[in-house]
């Protein structure tokens, strides 16, 4: 990987890599347990410029370009996938203000998301809706110069401690999209815990009941909400999913290499067994493909070529699974530690299975790609 990679490059890895082992990682395990990840995370993450680091920042600050902003989510991926998701999550809703909202939303929102004075969250979800995203219930109705939402939303991450959400709702039957604050009248907040992976997620479901917002809170314009803005949005939240995948793996592979050097059974360390180096080397070897297909996402993004979007579903797709095999395979080469609550890698298995669904479920995902790929190809 490192002769793929600009010296800028490499010099951005190093960086974001000692800022997650520093800041992030020693407090993954707090997150998950606590169910709840902490505000001064977030002032870390503000602080060091990385909360809406791939638009260019209020002060004129380039943003990264997308293969920064993947080694970015890599090594956070590898320290904390709750972080990783929060990041992902924040970003998501600052591209679609900043991409598709008007002067005024991008002068009100886009800097205090940055700084991490507000907390933002993307609500598309509903209780009988995920994949299938252009059949939300939720809807929205004009009142002079005021929007009513009704509607529920659920599985909304961070939506527990947000300030404002990103709202999806069928406005005079157009996929249409809203700025919600969360003073907003009507509009109540449950909080979703005891997940089995991304714990520290602070989940919510929203009821929105004759929830009224002013009418300038629409982003982009009635009928764009889905093909426009949900779309761009999920686009940058499956390029996340994919990086911050890659970093699971690794970190699978690193833990599971450093118990296997120290455990010893039947004489000798078990790094000697042979299916153990079975395992170690799947690790390895599907943590490097799934990197590399990240890395060919990100070259697409950059020349802004129109497969982009199909490269990065692929890397989203071998990059969750392959964490998913990592982890199970981690916890196996553990044993009994590996299923201990103080076990890291019993929380990356818990965390990688969600890496399945989020984004885009691998089902979906392979019914994408599969139609691609009798089509152009891949």
């Amino acid at each position: 990987m490192r002769n793929l990679l600009t010296t800028e490059q490499l010099a951005a890895r190093k960086r974001f890599h000692a800022f997650a082992a520093d800041a992030i990682r020693p407090r993954a395990a707090e997150a998950d347990a606590r169910q709840a990840m902490s505000r001064d995370v977030v002032k870390a993450l503000a602080a060091e410029g990385l909360l809406s680091a791939m638009i260019p920042g209020p002060g004129g600050d380039p943003a990264l370009d997308p293969l920064e902003y993947g080694l970015l989510t890599e090594e956070i991926g590898w320290a904390c996938q709750n972080v990783r998701n929060f990041v992902a999550v924040s970003d998501m809703v600052a591209h679609s203000v900043w991409r598709w909202g008007t002067d005024a939303q991008r002068a009100r929102w886009l800097a205090p998301i940055a700084a991490g004075e507000v907390i933002a969250s993307f609500a598309l979800t509903e209780p009988g809706i995920g994949s299938d995203a252009k059949s939300i219930e939720t809807t929205a109705e004009s009142a002079g110069d005021e929007i009513v939402l009704r509607g529920r939303k659920k599985w909304i991450s961070f939506g527990a401690m947000a300030d404002v959400f990103l709202v999806f709702a069928q406005y005079d039957g157009k996929h249409t999209a809203f700025l919600v604050e969360r003073d907003a009248p009507g509009l109540d907040i449950t909080p979703i815990r005891d997940l089995m992976g991304l714990r520290g997620s602070l989940l919510a479901e929203l009821t929105f009941t004759d929830c009224r917002i002013p009418a300038a809170n629409l982003v982009g314009r009635p009928g764009t909400g889905l093909t426009f803005v949900a779309s761009s949005a999920l686009d940058v939240g499956r390029y996340s999913t994919a990086w911050g995948s890659v970093g699971l793996a690794r970190a699978c592979a690193e833990d599971s290499a450093a118990y296997a050097t120290r455990r010893s059974q039947g004489g000798g360390p078990i790094r000697d067994h042979q299916l153990v180096q079975a395992m170690l080397t799947d690790m390895h070897v599907n943590s490097t493909a799934a990197r590399l297909l990240c890395h060919r996402a990100g070259l697409a993004r950059a020349a802004r070529d129109p497969e982009a979007i199909n490269q990065t579903l692929a890397a989203k797709y071998f990059a969750s699974t392959a964490a998913t095999r990592a982890a199970a395979d981690a916890v196996q080469i553990h044993g009994a530690v590996g299923i201990g609550s103080e076990a890291a890698v019993q929380r990356y298995l818990r965390d990688a299975k969600v890496m399945e669904i989020i984004e885009g479920t691998t089902q979906l995902l392979q019914s994408i790609l599969g139609a691609a790929a009798t089509g152009a190809g891949l």
